[in-house]
């Protein structure tokens, strides 16, 4: 298996490809002829699940805008059912700019944490989420310590004070009913990047809790202001 180092360049697994066909990727897999980003992250892989995603949700976005279509940022989300929210933003940002997202927060169990890694998702760790960012990626942050709780809370300090380098972006995400279903899409709220603090690149806990506080007020208004919230 081909590995790819952290030299490469970032476009190679920060842009969507087109979806390459089942045939491909298996033949691919046979002769190892396919990459690894430094995350362990399967572009390949990732491009052939996406197609899929987007058949089995409807997202309407909000505020495409505010995602930047090149270098770093945190998109920090509420959570609510824990695993389809990372599907569905990681939809909405493929459709608006053509990246992938990279999910803080893998589950610990051993085969879902590989498959999770395949498919873009990093370490439950201060350090993965600055590596990435310092590498030029989008990070999707769950506003908590996992993606498993419901609701906008706080995140952790050490997570705030390792996204002081990028742009913070609030996001609400409303759910919606599955495999298309007209019933009520899924519904992305994107909203204006939060000013940091020069204090919070400092390691200061106290800048860290003041921008956690201030970017789970922002989800909390964005959720205010999503339609029937």
């Amino acid at each position: 298996m081909t590995m790819a180092s952290v030299t490469e360049p970032t476009e190679v697994f920060d842009r969507v490809s087109t979806a390459p066909s089942v045939m491909d990727v298996l033949r691919r897999r046979v002769d190892g002829g396919y990459a690894l980003d430094a995350f362990g992250a399967d572009p390949q892989l990732q491009d052939l699940v996406a197609p899929i995603a987007n058949r089995m949700v409807r997202v309407e976005l909000t505020g495409a805008e505010h995602i930047p279509a090149v270098g770093p940022a945190t998109l920090v989300a509420n959570r609510g059912y824990g695993l389809a929210e990372p599907f569905v933003l990681a939809t909405a940002v493929r459709t608006a700019v053509g990246r992938r997202l990279r999910i803080e927060g893998a589950p610990p169990l051993p085969i879902a944490r590989d498959l999770a890694y395949k498919l873009g998702a990093l370490g439950f760790h201060a350090d993965d989420v600055r590596a990435a960012l310092q590498a030029g990626h989008l990070v999707g942050l769950p506003l908590a310590p996992t993606w498993w709780r419901t609701g906008a809370g706080a995140p952790p300090r050490e997570v705030m004070l390792a996204c002081t380098g990028a742009p913070m972006i609030p996001v609400a995400i409303k759910p919606g009913g599955p495999f298309n279903l007209a019933l009520r899409p899924w519904q992305v709220i994107v909203g204006e990047p939060i000013t940091i603090p020069k204090s919070a690149g400092t390691g200061d806990p106290l800048a860290a809790a003041e921008l956690g506080d201030r970017v789970r007020r922002a989800v909390r208004a964005l959720l205010g202001d999503a339609p029937n919230a």
